[in-house]
């Protein structure tokens, strides 16, 4: 998969993660992050990487974020490959 739609599913998944609470809620506390940091990382791949991670931590989420999104489930953790550091967690 090339870098580019790899990106664009992470952003799906930043859309996906910010229209649940709940999936927000968990991501910023993961993540150390703000809502107003989220914003700002949103063009940086090592962020989009990290979100992928969070979507594939939690099969639920994933399948959750697959479904709504007409995704097939393997298709973020082939996306993640695609970005920085996707060569080290074996999906």
């Amino acid at each position: 998969m090339k870098k580019e739609q790899a990106e664009t599913i992470a952003l799906q998944a930043v859309a996906f993660i910010g229209g649940d609470e709940r999936a927000l809620r968990g991501f910023l506390a993961q993540s150390g992050m703000d809502e107003g940091h989220l914003k700002a990382a949103l063009t940086q791949p090592e962020f989009l990487a990290g979100v992928l991670d969070y979507i594939l931590s939690h099969e639920p989420t994933l399948t959750t974020f697959c479904d709504q999104a007409d995704l097939p489930y393997e298709l973020p953790a082939r996306a993640r490959r695609a970005l920085p550091g996707g060569d080290v967690p074996d999906w």
